[in-house]
């Protein structure tokens, strides 16, 4: 049988002992690290972030209390639930559709306001001539517009932006918001937010508020589309049969006065046809309108109603960067690696 090896223990004095005796190192490294470390994070513009949270209605028919209970525990809740309706956009997907360029390009017209007052614009000319960047940005787009040459934009925020052509730089912005307009489902409580990350912590407020505004208009249209339209048609048909009978009532009713004397069966056959006339078409009014607020309670049915848990409120403290927190991890990581090569060096000479 092979002997085993002998394992020598760790002597942590000795180590203390090793790194103790460069000391010195650490005095110069590590406050040279985190004063380094400070003031580059420095150059990085603070950002804050605003959210909402809302519970959305379910369409369809629920599952029973237990077995949804049951569901949820593992995450299953929204996928049952979507076995029992046919709708398309369900809560799911409420992060694909605030991610999607066309929702983005809605957002792009609203109007925003710094905190201070200085800036009062829509959020993509915030976005594009407002955003504060480490002056090595400035330096690289410098250099990129001495040899390539950039379509100037010429679009202003009125108006939506189409998304089927665009520029490069109306792109980035696209791919920017993206970034600072972010939307989470939480499949156990059923419930979404949307966090909104800026550099102004009122426009983040503005926007938060404004994305989730949007997007209920955005899911109640989609959910009402077939009931508004049937309403609309409904709406149109009752109209024409209240003029048709409007007309019909005002031919009977002057055919009826100027013939009230009248005994000759002639004048009289010909009252007592407008008169079926006038009847035939007021039927057919009450009939149409009847289906009118009958597609109008199913317009109300169909249109989902949100809980607001958590409404959008201006921060008071910056989300990020954490500088000094980032500074101290810089620090500690520092000291690892002096010490590990002051270690190394040791062993390496013995």
């Amino acid at each position: 049988m092979e002997e085993k090896k002998d394992i020598k223990p760790i002597d942590l004095s000795a180590i203390i002992k090793k790194l103790w005796a460069h000391r010195k190192k650490y005095y110069r490294v590590l406050p040279a690290t985190l004063v380094i470390t400070y003031l580059f994070m420095l150059c990085f513009p603070r950002y804050y972030k605003s959210s909402v949270s809302m519970a959305p209605e379910t369409s369809g028919a629920s599952i029973s209390g237990s077995l949804e209970s049951l569901a949820s525990s593992f995450g299953l809740g929204g996928a049952l639930g979507k076995l029992n309706t046919t709708d398309a956009i369900y809560a799911e997907i409420y992060p694909e559709v605030v991610a999607s360029k066309n929702f983005i390009a809605e957002l792009m017209t609203v109007d925003v306001m710094t905190q201070d007052g200085s800036v009062k614009c829509n959020y993509y000319t915030y976005i594009r001539d407002h955003q504060a960047a480490p002056f090595w940005m400035s330096i690289i787009e410098g250099i990129k517009k001495l040899f390539v040459e950039s379509k100037p934009d010429t679009y202003n925020g009125k108006g939506q932006l189409s998304v089927f052509s665009h520029t490069k730089k109306q792109s980035d912005i696209f791919d920017l918001i993206q970034k600072n307009i972010t939307c989470n489902y939480d499949k156990k409580t059923d419930i979404f937010s949307i966090i909104v990350k800026d550099q102004d912590p009122l426009v983040s407020a503005t926007m938060a508020e404004a994305t989730s505004r949007k997007l209920q208009e955005f899911i109640v249209k989609y959910r009402t589309n077939k009931a508004r339209v049937d309403y609309e048609y409904y709406k149109k048909l009752t109209e024409e049969s209240k003029a048709d009978y409007e007309e019909a009532l005002a031919k009977y009713a002057a055919s009826a006065d100027a013939h009230t004397n009248t005994v000759l069966a002639t004048y009289q056959s010909k009252v007592e046809s407008l008169e079926n006339d006038m009847q035939a078409k007021y039927n057919i009014y009450t009939a149409i309108s009847a289906q009118m607020q009958a597609s109008q309670a199913k317009l109300q049915e169909a249109t989902p109603a949100f809980t607001v848990i958590e409404s959008a409120s201006v921060p008071h403290k910056p989300a990020g960067p954490k500088r000094m927190l980032i500074s101290i991890f810089m620090a500690i990581l520092a000291f690892f690696i002096v010490s590990g090569k002051i270690l190394m060096k040791k062993e390496a000479s013995e």
